[in-house]
């Protein structure tokens, strides 16, 4: 059942929380970039069909069955930048609590479902998050087997 939705301290902060995109945020658009450029080929926001629920990971690599978020910090209780707000607080903390649950739940799915799972902050380097997706795809290369096109990180 949804959380009642907290009277807005301001309508600044109102119109702020509205502006906040699901997608397309600045470190995903930067990410996409970086693997872009690095000869990578991925879908964005594709729905997977898991048992018990859709997922749409920010980037997913089909062939390797990679999916890769990019966490905002604030929403997903990042233990570095993550705050508990001080306003509405009855609000906040069970909703913050809630996405860190469903995240781990959606990792749970997907992986019982066979595929890897890679969640970066949106505060890590660029370069050392496409690293990282870099690693995981060779690794889901050696694992599965896949062609040579796939081990060199193209997606097809």
């Amino acid at each position: 059942m949804p959380l009642p939705y907290p009277k807005p301290t301001s309508p600044e902060v109102s119109k702020r929380m509205r502006r906040n995109p699901r997608r397309d945020t600045g470190p995903e658009i930067a990410l996409r970039s970086e693997l872009h450029r690095r000869g990578l080929r991925f879908r964005k926001d594709l729905p997977l069909r898991v048992p018990g629920r859709i997922v749409r990971p920010d980037l997913a690599f089909t062939r390797a069955r990679l999916a890769v978020f990019v966490d905002g910090c604030f929403w997903h209780a990042c233990s570095v930048h993550g705050n508990q707000p001080r306003a509405n607080t009855d609000y906040w903390r069970p909703k913050l609590a809630l996405n860190v649950a469903r995240d781990r739940a959606v990792d749970s799915a997907l992986q019982a479902a066979g595929w890897r799972v890679l969640r970066a902050w949106e505060h890590e380097l660029v370069a050392d998050v496409a690293d990282r997706v870099v690693a995981e795809l060779r690794a889901a290369s050696t694992a599965r087997g896949l062609s040579a096109s796939a081990s060199s990180g193209r997606e097809r």
